[in-house]
């Protein structure tokens, strides 16, 4: 058995653009703050304007990966219409992880899309996918020069799920076959862009060969009951929908969601590598009717005594569930990154801890032959936690957010330290 992580693994953390940015006025979910119906983001972390000093931390922690996203907003303001300036800005930033050796990891949609999209009905509309192509294909042609790793969407389903099945989130519906339909034109989205990205990348000089994925959210999910055969079989239903069902469809190249018909898609086989977002675990469990619930319901932790501790957003830490879903994943004889794993707490003993548990999980995968490439925690940085605001922190750095102060923790010590070691 080995005991420290192989040689060239990928080691960083992950950003998203809205979340630490600041500044960005052109989109759904500001248009939903300005509107009250959740707290504003405002300046975030003004990582737009401090991006050089956060790379420059990031290193000093031994990071060689870094995951941003881009602003689809600030890049297209109206429809058709590109912003040289900002595509310039994020020109800079590439430049700067590249000139410190620090890959970059670069996802182009992480929730948040253009007003004028919205105003058509955002990824409702039938026009959505061509639009999100477009513009996939122009960011490769401008920045393609500067990384191979590509993530087109980050969490499809929390996002269809949120915003349009429990209508937390802006534009607030609760219609599960909207949901699904937003999915199917993420999908699409998806599989058009990877063929335009690809085809763009081959004409451009000097343009990498991209490596595409989606940014999956992932949950090890655990049956109420491990003896009850309804509980058993509504959480391996939920598990195939919410873990498994967007994946499956890309790489088989057609549509294969519960409610929906099979459909083609443009193309198969347009994942080049698996990126999971792993927080937690979840007991689901069994409730009548099964025609109206088939996925079952999530359970409270209160009748589960072997659970473990919980963080500032109420979710379980069990490292074990990484291992769980990578070895599920494994199925498909792909590289695997865990594009998010962190913890919301204020607790520097429980980051490390939390670290520390989940690196030895992924350990043990990779000494099972699994084909983990790499490992970026959440978040670089403290954020704005989309409807929770500025009430959560999930970073290695703390921000304090009136003065825009960094401050390194001795968690972000202590990954640094395993960075350095390979050993957990």
């Amino acid at each position: 058995m080995k005991d420290r992580f192989p040689e060239g693994f990928l080691w960083g953390s992950s950003t998203s653009a809205y979340q630490v940015e600041g500044g960005n006025y052109n989109n759904d979910w500001y248009e939903w703050e300005a509107s009250g119906g959740t707290s504003p983001c405002g300046e975030a972390c003004d990582h737009y304007r401090s991006f050089k000093e956060d790379f420059k931390i990031a290193k000093e922690l031994g990071h060689n990966a870094h995951r941003l996203g881009i602003e689809w907003s600030r890049l297209e303001k109206e429809e058709g219409i590109w912003d040289e300036s900002e595509w310039g800005h994020y020109k800079s930033v590439l430049d700067e992880l590249t000139r410190l050796k620090i890959t970059p990891i670069v996802t182009l949609n992480h929730f948040t899309i253009p007003l004028w999209l919205s105003h058509k009905g955002g990824w409702l509309s039938d026009e959505s996918p061509g639009h999100f192509t477009r513009f996939a294909a122009k960011a490769v042609k401008e920045l393609g020069n500067f990384t191979e790793y590509w993530i087109t969407f980050n969490e499809p389903n929390i996002l269809a799920i949120l915003e349009y099945f429990y209508g937390r989130w802006t534009p607030c519906r609760k219609n599960f076959a909207e949901a699904l339909i937003v999915l199917k034109n993420m999908l699409k989205a998806h599989a058009m862009a990877y063929s335009l990205m690809k085809k763009e990348a081959e004409s451009t000089p000097g343009v990498k060969k991209p490596k595409i994925t989606i940014a999956k959210a992932v949950t090890a999910f655990h049956p109420c009951s491990r003896y009850s055969p309804l509980d058993r079989l509504v959480t391996y239903w939920r598990s195939c929908f919410h873990n498994h069902a967007f994946i499956a469809s890309s790489i088989k190249g057609e549509v294969r969601l519960p409610g929906l018909a099979r459909e083609k898609l443009s193309a198969k086989k347009t994942i080049d590598f698996l990126g999971l977002n792993y927080y937690s675990r979840q007991f689901i469990h069994y409730e009548k009717p099964l025609s109206k619930n088939p996925l079952g319901v999530i359970c409270s932790l209160d009748h589960h005594a072997h659970a473990g501790k919980m963080t500032d957003m109420n979710w379980e830490i069990y490292p074990e569930g990484i291992y769980e879903v990578v070895k599920s994943f494994a199925r498909w004889r792909l590289p695997i990154m865990i594009t998010e794993n962190g913890l919301a707490t204020t607790s520097d003993a429980l980051r490390k801890d939390y670290i520390k548990r989940h690196l030895l999980e992924l350990l043990r995968a990779i000494n099972e032959g699994l084909p983990v490439i790499g490992y970026l925690h959440w978040s670089l940085l403290d954020n704005f936690e989309w409807s929770d605001g500025y009430s959560k922190r999930f970073g290695l750095v703390r921000v304090d957010y009136p003065t825009q102060k960094r401050t390194i923790t001795d968690a972000a010590r202590y990954y640094a330290q395993v960075i350095e070691s390979g050993k957990p």
